[in-house]
């Protein structure tokens, strides 16, 4: 196989070349059958490969023709012994990590800062979580990764554990030592699964965190359309050796997935494998570049701090990704969602988030020097706007810890609830998400007893202003909680 093929995306072309009369789905027939003015927005071409499963196309559910060609090339491209394309995101391909190797009542090992999508399937699987704390960087107020000797108490304690779930790298581009991980889990024959879903590109510059698949890992979800140039929505599931099945894999991620499988996001997927794969290495230096040029730049702005590998110097922090821009600007005084919504209105400038001490900006091929010079002169307005309410600020880390669990997600999920005043529910059991999203990290999920410091923390980040999501009750004055019978007297 040649790395420069695109199976699906020049099948699709040489099926359109031949202008069939379609009738079958979707609806809109090639865009004709379609609002004229958003079909000329849209175009014709990306409209003309808008098809469905058809028999020359194949089936994502089952494929035997150019989706399995397509899906071979990303294996080897990725050194992996299977491949699954995901047009449910990469939170479908966590949720099928997950149902793949979980049922009723059996234990995985997760980090708290896991995305929701995490906490999601093992609400399906009826699994029991046992959290890891995280590494917490005390300057920048984040979380970080898992440290070998957390996973190792971690085992020895759920030695029975049906896998161990490990995010490389982090939201904020920040490795654990995933080689030694991945060998100590398999020492105890648990198969470790990788939240990838910031990683795609790591697995083609030498100079970047090593990937899943490099690692030795079983299974990871990796979204190609965060970094790698596909199309949103579209992502992979990479797999190998023989501690978990392939094909109950296969079986699971196709219970998940839309019958209706998007051909202009596999599509998207085959043509950044190959990008990725012929001109990876030369595209990503570029990057590289261009991030340290913008971190330089800033670090030499008084009051801001853009953090490189002096990251390394902690123990929480075995790797970084030089791409992702932690940009400190707590200094400033002010939170970072105030500096997200001043770059919005002044310089129409979108960071990927915001929390209350720091904006995280991602670099991508996608971006040149224009882009970046704008971004370092908004961020030196900004700075000459706050001088004179700049002073040293230190950063509160206020994460609580770790609820107790009193009723697995998957119980709690389903039971018998009703709703009470925010402040009177320390003690209740919780029977729904809450989370800061983005990146998606949970405060409660389902199960866990309410208490005051979670409540504090919840009530913190939204008079910052950050996005905290989850309640039915979107005003925060009312939480769903397990329903209380009391005795009849």
């Amino acid at each position: 196989m040649s790395q420069h093929e695109t199976p699906l995306y020049h099948g699709l072309l040489e099926h359109v070349k031949k202008d069939p009369i379609q009738f079958h789905i979707p609806g809109h027939k090639k865009g004709n059958g379609m609002d004229p003015e958003f079909r000329n927005f849209i175009g014709e071409n990306a409209l003309s490969i808008d098809l469905i499963n058809i028999g020359p196309l194949d089936d994502l559910h089952y494929p035997k023709g150019m989706i399995k060609h397509a899906q071979q090339l990303a294996a080897e491209a990725f050194g992996a012994d299977h491949t699954f394309f995901s047009v449910q995101g990469t939170s479908g391909a966590i949720m099928t990590m997950i149902m793949s190797v979980c049922g009723p009542g059996d234990k995985i090992i997760v980090p708290r800062n896991v995305h929701k999508s995490v906490m999601s399937a093992i609400i399906f699987a009826g699994a029991i979580p046992i959290f890891i704390h995280p590494e917490v960087d005390k300057n920048l107020g984040i979380s970080h990764g898992i440290t070998i000797e957390s996973v190792q108490h971690a085992l020895d304690l759920h030695p029975d554990a049906k896998g161990l779930l490990v995010i490389n790298p982090t939201y904020f581009g920040i490795s654990a030592d995933l080689k030694t991980i991945v060998d100590l889990a398999h020492s105890y024959n648990i198969p470790v699964l990788v939240d990838e879903a910031h990683g795609v590109h790591i697995h083609f510059h030498e100079d970047l965190p090593m990937s899943a698949m490099q690692a030795g890992a079983d299974i990871a979800a990796t979204s190609v359309h965060k970094l790698g140039g596909s199309m949103t929505q579209s992502s992979i599931l990479n797999m190998r050796g023989d501690l978990i099945s392939y094909k109950r894999v296969q079986s699971i991620l196709s219970m998940l997935t839309t019958t209706s499988t998007s051909y202009l996001l596999l599509a998207s997927l085959d043509v950044a494998r190959k990008r990725l794969a012929t001109e990876g290495k030369e595209l990503i230096d570029k990057t590289i570049n261009l991030a340290q040029y913008i971190r330089r730049q800033i670090n030499d702005i008084e009051h801001l701090y853009c953090v490189g590998e002096e990251i390394l110097e902690s123990d929480s922090a075995f790797d970084y990704d030089p791409t992702k821009l932690i940009i400190s600007v707590k200094d400033l005084g002010l939170t970072g969602h105030d500096a997200e919504e001043w770059l919005r209105k002044n310089y129409r400038i979108e960071v990927e988030m915001s929390d209350l001490y720091n904006i995280l900006c991602i670099i991508t091929p996608g971006d040149s020097e224009r882009e970046a010079n704008i971004l370092i002169d908004a961020l030196k307005a900004l700075a000459e706007e706050r001088k004179d309410k700049a002073s040293k600020v230190e950063a509160r880390v206020m994460l609580p810890n770790i609820p107790l669990l009193a009723l697995t997600p998957r119980d709690a999920f389903y039971s018998e609830t009703e709703l009470i005043n925010f402040d009177d529910s320390v003690g209740r059991v919780i029977a729904e998400f809450i989370m800061v999203y983005p990146p998606g990290i949970p405060i409660f999920i389902p199960g866990e007893i309410i208490t005051e410091d979670n409540l504090a923390y919840i009530k913190r980040n939204m008079e910052a202003g950050l996005p905290v999501q989850g309640p039915e009750d979107y005003d925060f004055k009312k939480l769903r909680v397990i329903k209380e019978h009391r005795a009849i007297r």
